[in-house]
């Protein structure tokens, strides 16, 4: 039996459980915030994070329609010399903004991905 009478068994970790955020319900620990400006750029972070989304979806309604032209036109909806070349131009992009290339590449291939998977379930395999 634990401290408030309950029968059920305790936790053998120590870790916090959290609850999943979901849109509606921000991911914030409960308990005093140290500094003001903590949930300011938390709220900040979270609408940049909107925008990202936001953003990744027109990459893919855009990419789906480039996709139907060239099946249109015949031509490969692959295109991995074009792929490369964004990749690069976004790691250019990084490095004069100050963060990291590599990173930047990694997420810009997860995009090409899932833009290239868009265009398949449109027609082409």
């Amino acid at each position: 039996m634990t401290a408030r009478g309950s029968t059920r068994k305790s936790r053998t970790d120590t870790t916090p459980r959290r609850r999943a955020a979901s849109p509606a319900t921000p991911d914030r620990t409960p308990g005093p915030t140290p500094d003001p400006r903590l949930e300011r750029l938390r709220d900040e972070i979270e609408r940049i994070d909107r925008d990202l989304v936001r953003l990744a979806a027109e990459r893919v309604r855009h990419a789906r329609a480039i996709g139907a032209i060239k099946r249109t036109a015949g031509l490969p909806t692959l295109d991995p010399a074009r792929e490369a070349a964004v990749v690069r131009r976004a790691a250019a992009y990084a490095r004069d903004a100050g963060i990291d290339a590599e990173d930047i590449r990694t997420i810009f291939w997860s995009l090409i991905g899932l833009c290239r998977r868009a265009q398949r379930q449109d027609g082409q395999p």
